[in-house]
Protein backbone atom coordinates (compact mmCIF):
# COMPACT_ATOMS: atom_id res chain seq x y z
CA UNK A 1 0.00 0.00 0.00
CA UNK A 2 1.61 3.41 -1.21
CA UNK A 3 1.80 6.41 1.45
CA UNK A 4 -1.06 8.29 -1.20
CA UNK A 5 -3.66 5.10 -0.75
CA UNK A 6 -3.43 5.14 3.02
CA UNK A 7 -6.06 4.97 5.07
CA UNK A 8 -6.42 7.12 8.54
CA UNK A 9 -9.04 6.01 11.11
CA UNK A 10 -10.33 8.96 13.73
CA UNK A 11 -13.17 8.49 16.66
CA UNK A 12 -15.17 11.46 17.65
CA UNK A 13 -17.85 11.92 20.35
CA UNK A 14 -19.93 14.38 21.58
CA UNK A 15 -22.70 14.09 23.87
CA UNK A 16 -24.09 10.72 23.34
CA UNK A 17 -23.16 10.20 19.57
CA UNK A 18 -20.00 8.59 18.22
CA UNK A 19 -18.33 8.69 14.85
CA UNK A 20 -16.07 6.53 13.19
CA UNK A 21 -14.30 8.30 10.35
CA UNK A 22 -12.41 6.86 7.23
CA UNK A 23 -10.24 9.48 5.64
CA UNK A 24 -8.22 8.92 2.44
CA UNK A 25 -6.84 11.40 -0.27
CA UNK A 26 -9.05 12.31 -2.94
CA UNK A 27 -11.36 14.60 -4.56
CA UNK A 28 -13.65 16.14 -1.07
CA UNK A 29 -16.21 13.65 -1.10
CA UNK A 30 -18.29 12.68 1.98
CA UNK A 31 -20.11 10.22 2.84
CA UNK A 32 -21.98 9.89 6.04
CA UNK A 33 -24.11 6.42 7.09
CA UNK A 34 -23.99 5.33 3.05
CA UNK A 35 -25.45 8.86 2.02
CA UNK A 36 -24.06 12.31 0.90
CA UNK A 37 -23.53 14.68 3.39
CA UNK A 38 -26.04 17.09 2.49
CA UNK A 39 -28.11 14.69 2.36
CA UNK A 40 -27.26 13.14 5.71
CA UNK A 41 -27.03 16.44 7.51
CA UNK A 42 -30.03 18.73 5.96
CA UNK A 43 -29.10 22.16 7.67
CA UNK A 44 -26.15 24.06 6.10
CA UNK A 45 -25.04 24.67 9.63
CA UNK A 46 -24.61 21.00 10.42
CA UNK A 47 -22.62 20.55 7.30
CA UNK A 48 -20.69 23.74 8.18
CA UNK A 49 -20.47 22.57 11.47
CA UNK A 50 -19.31 19.12 10.01
CA UNK A 51 -16.89 20.05 7.75
CA UNK A 52 -15.12 23.02 9.78
CA UNK A 53 -12.12 20.99 10.91
CA UNK A 54 -11.33 20.72 6.94
CA UNK A 55 -11.44 24.39 6.09
CA UNK A 56 -9.51 25.06 9.23
CA UNK A 57 -6.76 23.53 7.56
CA UNK A 58 -7.55 23.86 4.12
CA UNK A 59 -7.95 20.27 2.66
CA UNK A 60 -12.10 20.04 2.16
CA UNK A 61 -11.30 19.06 -1.84
CA UNK A 62 -8.18 16.99 -1.12
CA UNK A 63 -9.42 14.06 1.34
CA UNK A 64 -12.43 11.52 1.13
CA UNK A 65 -14.31 10.78 4.01
CA UNK A 66 -16.39 8.06 4.65
CA UNK A 67 -18.26 7.88 8.75
CA UNK A 68 -20.20 5.87 10.70
CA UNK A 69 -22.37 7.36 13.22
CA UNK A 70 -24.13 6.57 15.96
CA UNK A 71 -26.62 7.56 18.91
CA UNK A 72 -27.55 11.28 19.93
CA UNK A 73 -29.17 13.63 17.70
CA UNK A 74 -27.88 15.56 14.98
CA UNK A 75 -26.10 18.11 16.65
CA UNK A 76 -23.90 15.90 18.65
CA UNK A 77 -23.95 13.81 15.60
CA UNK A 78 -22.51 16.78 13.35
CA UNK A 79 -19.65 17.53 16.30
CA UNK A 80 -18.91 14.10 16.52
CA UNK A 81 -17.78 13.97 13.37
CA UNK A 82 -15.74 17.09 13.12
CA UNK A 83 -14.46 15.79 16.04
CA UNK A 84 -13.40 12.46 14.43
CA UNK A 85 -12.32 14.38 11.13
CA UNK A 86 -9.98 16.39 13.45
CA UNK A 87 -8.76 13.68 15.18
CA UNK A 88 -7.94 11.43 11.41
CA UNK A 89 -6.41 14.42 10.45
CA UNK A 90 -3.88 14.82 13.11
CA UNK A 91 -2.62 10.77 12.27
CA UNK A 92 -2.57 12.00 8.57
CA UNK A 93 -0.34 15.12 8.94
CA UNK A 94 1.09 15.55 12.67
CA UNK A 95 1.58 19.74 12.11
CA UNK A 96 -1.72 20.02 11.51
CA UNK A 97 -2.31 19.70 15.17
CA UNK A 98 -1.14 23.13 15.77
CA UNK A 99 -3.84 24.95 13.76
CA UNK A 100 -6.69 22.00 14.62
CA UNK A 101 -5.70 22.76 18.65
CA UNK A 102 -5.85 26.49 17.89
CA UNK A 103 -9.16 26.35 16.24
CA UNK A 104 -10.63 24.32 19.08
CA UNK A 105 -11.15 20.87 16.89
CA UNK A 106 -8.88 18.49 18.83
CA UNK A 107 -10.56 19.19 22.22
CA UNK A 108 -13.82 16.77 23.11
CA UNK A 109 -16.74 18.75 24.65
CA UNK A 110 -16.97 16.96 27.86
CA UNK A 111 -20.48 18.75 28.23
CA UNK A 112 -23.01 15.72 28.88
CA UNK A 113 -26.68 15.24 29.89
CA UNK A 114 -27.65 15.43 33.00
CA UNK A 115 -29.51 12.91 34.95
CA UNK A 116 -33.74 12.93 35.71
CA UNK A 117 -34.29 13.27 39.74
CA UNK A 118 -36.32 11.12 41.47
CA UNK A 119 -39.36 13.25 42.19
CA UNK A 120 -39.12 15.62 39.35
CA UNK A 121 -40.26 16.28 36.15
CA UNK A 122 -36.15 16.60 34.97
CA UNK A 123 -33.03 17.27 35.63
CA UNK A 124 -34.00 20.74 37.31
CA UNK A 125 -37.08 21.40 36.93
CA UNK A 126 -39.33 20.97 39.83
CA UNK A 127 -43.46 20.19 39.97
CA UNK A 128 -45.44 23.16 41.10
CA UNK A 129 -45.51 24.16 44.63
CA UNK A 130 -48.61 24.10 46.54
CA UNK A 131 -48.66 25.41 50.74
CA UNK A 132 -52.17 24.34 50.93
Amino acid sequence: MSADTSIFLGTGRRKTATARIRLQSGTGKIVINDRDLEAYFTTEAFVRAAVAPLLTVELRDKVDITANVAGGGITGQAGAVAHGIARALQKMNIELRVPLKKAGHITRDPRERERKKAGQPGARKRFQFSKR
